[in-house]
């Protein structure tokens, strides 16, 4: 069996250890040995992480759908208050054919006083895509118009419109 010895440099531990070549790759297999992980491991940090994930994706879900909703009654709002700039300049709101593009583009009728797009850019889609649907005269707003969207399930009628009037003059 043949002796290295292993320099020391000033400052460190003085007792320098001889250490054979054996020595040194039984020490390697021992170390090396030890750096995986076992089956039960990788095993339970899988079943903690799907736990998780059960308990938090449905809760994200859920909040998806209340922003969506969210986002649709703040975008008929701010359709409103171009509505409300537009009927100001032209003594009038757009009529159903003319719809929300009056709001972006001169109307070919009636329209001395329309002197700014009164949206920044073209009319939204709702938060599902869908156009918004414009009608006035408002059948439940006779004062004013109707605004909505259809809502989630893309279909007129349901709990899940989102209108510019009140639920209970439906």
């Amino acid at each position: 069996m043949r002796l290295k010895w292993q320099p020391v440099e000033l400052g460190t531990d003085m007792k320098s250890q001889p250490y054979s070549t054996n020595e040194r790759a039984s020490r390697r297999q021992r170390t090396t040995g030890h750096r995986g992980f076992t089956l039960i491991e990788l095993m339970l940090v899988l079943v903690i992480l799907a736990t998780l994930s059960a308990i938090v994706l449905p809760k994200l879900t859920g909040r998806s759908k209340e922003a969506k909703i969210t986002a649709a009654g703040t975008q008929i709002a701010q359709i409103e208050v171009a509505l409300d700039a537009f009927e100001i300049d032209l003594g009038r709101y757009p009529t159903t054919s003319e719809g929300l593009l009056a709001l972006t583009k001169k109307p070919t009728s009636d329209s001395d006083g329309w002197t700014q797009p009164y949206l920044r850019r073209d009319v939204p889609k709702d938060p599902w895509g869908n156009d918004y649907q414009y009608r006035y005269p408002g059948t439940y707003n006779q004062e004013g118009y109707d605004l909505y969207s259809f809502g989630p399930d893309g279909k007129l009628g349901g709990d899940d419109d989102i209108t510019n009037w009140s639920k209970d003059r439906r």
